[in-house]
C-alpha cells in the first residue's frame, strides 16, 4: 500500500511541477505527517525531491529529472480506457487502479500538455444513472464479477437461488443499474446471491464477441418483447410528431410503418405496439386531444371517460 502511495507523490510531483504537502495530503487522502515522511523516503530511495520554503512553496523534483516508472500495467491500462465513468470503476472496485493509470499518463506528457487532463475534466462528465435514482450501494456480487471479467475467470453462482456455472464476458451499466453478459446471456447483478470466482482458471473467450453490439441486440429484443398487444389510433399531424417523444421507443418504428394516407383533416390512423392497455392509457392521454383510440372498445371507453372528467374539471 505504501509503494504505491510512494509512487502517487512522484507522479503527482512530475506531473504537476510542484505542490504543498496540503495538497497532496488532500490528493492521497492521508494527513500532512504522512505526507512528509514519504517524500523523506523517497528522498533516501535516491529521489531529488527537495522543499521550497517560504511562500509558494512546496515540494518539487530536481529540474530534468523524469522517473521511468511511468509504464502502465494491464489493470492500469484497461482502467485508463474507462476513467471516464469513475463512478462505474468504483463500484467494480477499480477506483485507485484508475487513478494510478492517470497519473502516469500525466506524468508522461509533454509539459506543453499536462493541463490537458485537467482541462478535459472541467468541460465533460458522465453521469450514468437517472434522475432521482436512488443512492444504493453497489452490488456485493459487482467487484467479483469484475475481477472475474477482467481475468477470463469462469464463476459459479447463485442466480435467484438457482446455481449457475457461468464464463462472464462483460458488465453493462444502463440506467444505474449492472448486467452480466455471458456468450449468449444477459444477468442482473443484483439478483446474484453469491458469486466464487474461479482465478485458477480461464476460460476460451471467443474473439468475435462484440460486447457493445451483443448488448444492442439483445436490449432491442427485450424491449419488444415487452409490446405485446396493440391498439388502433388516429393521430393528427401534431400527434405524429409527439409519438416518439410519448410512444416506447421500440414501437415507434413499428407504428409510422403502419401509418396509411392521411384523411381530409390531415389525421392518419396508426397501430401502435404497447405493453398492456393500462401502460397504453397512460402513454394516449398525454396525446390530449391529439389522438384517437378506435380499437379497443375498452381503451375507447376509458379515455372518453377520463376527456369527459376534464372536461368537466374546466366547464
Amino acid at each position: 500500500m505504501r509503494a504505491a502511495r510512494l509512487m502517487s507523490v512522484l507522479l503527482l510531483l512530475q506531473s504537476r511541477g510542484g505542490m504543498t504537502a496540503a495538497e497532496l495530503a488532500r490528493e492521497l487522502e492521508v494527513s500532512e505527517r504522512t505526507v512528509h515522511r514519504d517524500v523523506a523516503a523517497l528522498s533516501e530511495a535516491g529521489v531529488p525531491v527537495y522543499a521550497d520554503r517560504g511562500r509558494g512553496g512546496g515540494y518539487r523534483l530536481l529540474e530534468g529529472y523524469r522517473t521511468r516508472l511511468t509504464g502502465l500495467d494491464r489493470a492500469e491500462a484497461q482502467a485508463l480506457f474507462l476513467s471516464g465513468v469513475p463512478g462505474a470503476l468504483r463500484e467494480m472496485g477499480l477506483g485507485e487502479v484508475a487513478a494510478t493509470a492517470r497519473l502516469k499518463a500525466a506524468a508522461a506528457l509533454s509539459p506543453g500538455l499536462r493541463d490537458a487532463p485537467a482541462t478535459a475534466a472541467q468541460r465533460f462528465h458522465l453521469d450514468a444513472p437517472g434522475w432521482f435514482a436512488s443512492e444504493s450501494p453497489p452490488p456485493q456480487a459487482l467487484a467479483p464479477l469484475a475481477r472475474a471479467v477482467w481475468g477470463d475467470h469462469p464463476v459459479t453462482a447463485l442466480y435467484r437461488e438457482t446455481e449457475r456455472t457461468l464464463e462472464p464476458y462483460g458488465l453493462v451499466l444502463k440506467g444505474g443499474v449492472w448486467y452480466l453478459a455471458t456468450r449468449t446471456a444477459i444477468y442482473r447483478v443484483d439478483r446474484f446471491s453469491a458469486v466464487a470466482p474461479h482465478l485458477e482458471r480461464r476460460f476460451d473467450r471467443d474473439p468475435g464477441f462484440d460486447l457493445a453490439a451483443f448488448w444492442s441486440e439483445r436490449a432491442a429484443e427485450f424491449a419488444r418483447s415487452l409490446l405485446r398487444t396493440h391498439v388502433t389510433v388516429r393521430l393528427s399531424p401534431y400527434g405524429v410528431r409527439m409519438l416518439r417523444f410519448i410512444a416506447d421507443p421500440a414501437a415507434v418504428g413499428d407504428a409510422l410503418a403502419s401509418v396509411g394516407e392521411p384523411d381530409g383533416q390531415g389525421w392518419v390512423t396508426a397501430r401502435l405496439p404497447v405493453e398492456s392497455y393500462k401502460v397504453a392509457y397512460g402513454q394516449l392521454m398525454r396525446f390530449g386531444p391529439d389522438a384517437e383510440v378506435l380499437d379497443p372498445p375498452e381503451l375507447r371507453v376509458l379515455m372518453a371517460g377520463a376527456a369527459a372528467r376534464m372536461a368537466a374539471l374546466y366547464d
